[in-house]
């Protein structure tokens, strides 16, 4: 077997161990053949995607973002009726349940990105999974300095969940799931709008989104990130222009341009004619 081919079955079986060892771990703590069930689709589903991706398979983002963002929205969301939003979070966390939005905020958004950075953004978020059939794939202007706005989001999304607790009490449970569809709801279409304004798919991603919150402080440390061959790079720039988060990925520093926004999407790797990344 040659090293790229080693290499095409080595990283996805890491991947799938790594959430197959989550999936075990909880199953037998918690005692719920759900989790087992949960995080071993989520991880087959994640490996097929990195295989493809090793494949050169133009589509394979798209097809993990269609199999995680559809388990996640429809599945777990409308079926089983949790809120798997960050208003999910907050209600679980505040009710002291280490269940559902806790536990996947924990692993994916929380500690997660410690190992794969913002790649949730990338291959399962279900917000994105729309947005990104939207014309506008890479920005066709300067980024815009409004990224404070996702502070505001992130306080309102737990001031609403800490007032439904004082004015519904015992009922704030059964009003997540409303609150759920409603966010989706509002989230789809501010996320479409800004794309079209701004021209760019990424916009809600970039300036509106609550979850970046958790996410990038992590996402500084990642282990798994895009590292540039400097002898082999001719700084010709195509890297940049085919970023969807305008990420200098020719920088190896943790201190590179948005060094917090890559989503692993791989588009800079595919489209550099040097193979320098």
């Amino acid at each position: 077997m040659n090293k790229n081919r080693f290499k095409k079955i080595l990283f996805p079986l890491l991947f799938l161990l790594i959430f197959e060892s989550v999936a075990v771990t909880l199953w037998l703590t918690k005692d719920n053949i759900f989790y087992l069930f949960n995080f071993s689709y989520i991880g087959v589903s994640l490996s097929l995607g990195i295989f493809l991706l090793m494949s050169n398979y133009k589509h394979a983002r798209r097809i993990v973002q269609l199999l995680v963002g559809l388990y996640m929205l429809v599945y777990l969301g409308i079926i089983r009726r949790e809120n798997m939003q960050i208003e999910g979070f907050w209600y679980y966390l505040f009710i002291g349940s280490f269940e559902a939005a806790v536990i996947h905020y924990a692993v994916a958004k929380i500690f997660g990105p410690l190992i794969f950075g913002r790649g949730w953004c990338g291959y399962a978020c279900w917000t994105a999974m729309v947005l990104d059939f939207l014309p506008y794939k890479t920005p066709s202007g300067p980024r815009k300095k409004i990224g404070w706005i996702r502070y505001i989001s992130f306080a309102l999304s737990l001031i609403f969940v800490s007032g439904l607790f004082l004015a519904a009490g015992d009922k704030t449970g059964s009003i997540m799931f409303p609150a759920f569809i409603a966010g989706n709801i509002i989230y789809y279409i501010l996320g479409i709008a800004l794309a079209f304004i701004f021209k760019d798919n990424r916009a809600f991603c970039k300036y509106i989104c609550p979850v970046t919150v958790f996410l990038k402080p992590m996402s500084r440390f990642s282990l798994i990130r895009i590292k540039c061959d400097k002898e082999k790079c001719v700084s010709c720039g195509k890297c940049k222009k085919v970023c969807p988060m305008g990420v200098g990925v020719t920088d190896n520093s943790r201190k590179r341009i948005n060094a917090t926004e890559c989503i692993l999407c791989m588009e800079c790797v595919r489209n550099c004619p040097k193979d320098a990344l």
